[in-house]
């Protein structure tokens, strides 16, 4: 008996000490790709090959000024076609999209400081602005600085004066986005509002962050309601601060002639091209606008976005890669004075029920990328956010902010995800909505960094959601 146990004991000792034993951990499963070395033939490929920065340079400088309804946004949709074709693009297809034609022509603005002579200023019109129908405008200026005291003022101090607003944007905001987008919604900004109080016209400070004397461009909404359209326009930071001082010491009254007017409705473009899944039909798409304004060769805003949409086209191809999901460029009509394209291409993506993975713009100028601006819930956000260290070696840094502004904010609508390209936008409002917006402008390696950014964040979308 004693041998049994003696023989016994030892096998069940050692059984209870294997089982004991810490399991083996499994192997991690290898990566289907590595994402440095990707990252790293993507930049590379940009960097040495890419064309972003000579289509820029055809853009602004071959077809120029591409204002919607004119002959040179037409010319517009004929290169977009062209270089869509050239970039990789399989199916490439036009959508029409109503836009307003609205005409500048002539325009003049002088002033008068008491008894002194007429002395001109540069203006510029608001883009659908009303005209004086080519007719002198003749009334006293009167200087408002905030909303409040626009609501203090009575219909009787107000009528029939033109109103100037001298709000700058705020230079203590380090983001330009922020200063620029808050000073745009004020209400001191809108004919409607002003008008309203019995006004005949409206001057604003530019908004811009530069400080000299050029004019920038805005957009005016008349509300439907109004009796009256009055005139609008915009003068240089220059301007803008002697006007003041002028008020401040005398009446002042200005001439305004402006034969701008608006002439119904034509047919634009969208200019849509895509490479088709290799797995699925769902889309991730890639949006800039195509029009500039009329005055100006629109090199940031937003001919750098054009040109980094179609290089990620032509990278995808020049690297062989085959593609899960369908990727896909919109360049957009009729931003600058309208937004129909947008709205357009959102209802026929709900018609169509077409499913939108996510929707990628660039409408910050071809700066130094620094960021994603991630407008999407916050499950989608967290699924972002461990890539962050493939970017960093690319200076891309910010995933914090949440907006997503212009042409592809009509997607959210339909519960699709969007992404913005984030830049050093610290001189873009120096330039945004002027005739200074030149090829010139646009540094050759910072446009490119941003279309090698943009082509490693669609690489990770498609490869993993």
């Amino acid at each position: 008996m004693k041998k049994i146990l003696l023989i016994i004991f030892p096998l069940f000792l050692s059984g209870f000490l294997f089982s004991q034993k810490k399991p083996v951990k499994k192997p991690k499963p290898i990566p289907k790709f590595n994402y440095i070395d990707e990252f790293k033939k993507i930049s590379d490929e940009i960097m040495t090959n890419g064309t972003a920065y000579d289509n820029l340079g055809e853009l602004t400088k071959g077809v120029g000024p591409r204002f919607s309804a004119t002959p040179g946004y037409a010319k517009a949709t004929e290169w977009a076609e062209k270089n869509l074709k050239e970039a990789g693009a399989e199916n490439i297809w036009k959508q029409e999209v109503r836009v307003p034609i609205w005409i500048r022509g002539r325009e003049s603005l002088q002033i008068k400081a008491g008894n002194g002579e007429w002395k001109n200023i540069r203006m510029v019109s608001f883009g659908n602005s009303e005209g004086t129908g080519g007719k002198d405008m003749i009334y006293d200026i009167l200087l408002v600085n905030d909303v409040q005291e626009l609501v203090n003022l009575t219909s009787a101090q107000v009528k029939d004066k033109i109103i100037f607003v001298n709000y700058p944007i705020d230079q203590k905001l380090i983001s330009t986005v922020d200063s620029y987008l808050i000073a745009a919604k004020s209400k001191l900004l809108s004919a409607s509002v002003i008008g309203k109080k019995g006004a005949r016209g409206l001057i604003i400070r530019s908004l811009t962050t530069a400080s000299d004397d050029i004019p920038h461009a805005k957009q005016i909404y008349y509300e439907p309601d109004d009796k009256v359209k009055i005139p609008a326009l915009t003068i240089g930071v220059k301007s803008a601060d002697e006007l003041e001082k002028l008020l401040k010491k005398q009446n002042v009254k200005a001439k305004l002639n402006m034969t701008a007017e608006s002439k119904g409705e034509t047919i634009n473009h969208n200019i849509i091209g895509e490479i088709p899944g290799k797995k699925d039909a769902k889309v991730i798409v890639l949006g800039a606008q195509l029009d500039s304004w009329d005055f100006a060769e629109g090199a940031h805003d937003d001919g750098s976005g054009v040109v980094q949409c179609l290089e990620v086209l032509r990278a995808f191809k020049a690297l062989g890669y085959d593609n899960n999901h369908t990727i896909r460029v919109v360049l957009y009509a009729n931003s600058e004075n309208g937004g129909q394209g947008r709205e357009t291409y959102a209802a026929q993506v709900k018609k169509k029920e077409e499913k939108h993975i996510i929707a990628l713009g660039s409408d910050s100028g071809g700066y130094s990328p620094r960021g994603f601006s991630l407008d999407m819930s916050p499950q989608r956000r967290r699924l972002i956010f461990p890539w962050k260290e493939y970017f960093l070696p690319y200076g891309v840094y910010d995933f914090d902010q949440t907006y997503a502004i212009q042409d592809i904010a009509p997607l959210k609508k339909l519960d699709i995800p969007l992404m913005e390209l984030v830049v050093d936008t610290q001189r873009y409002f120096d330039y945004h909505h002027s005739e200074k917006d030149t090829f010139d402008k646009v540094n050759k390696r910072e446009l490119l960094l941003g279309a090698v950014v943009m082509t490693q964040m669609v690489f990770m979308i498609d490869k993993n959601w």
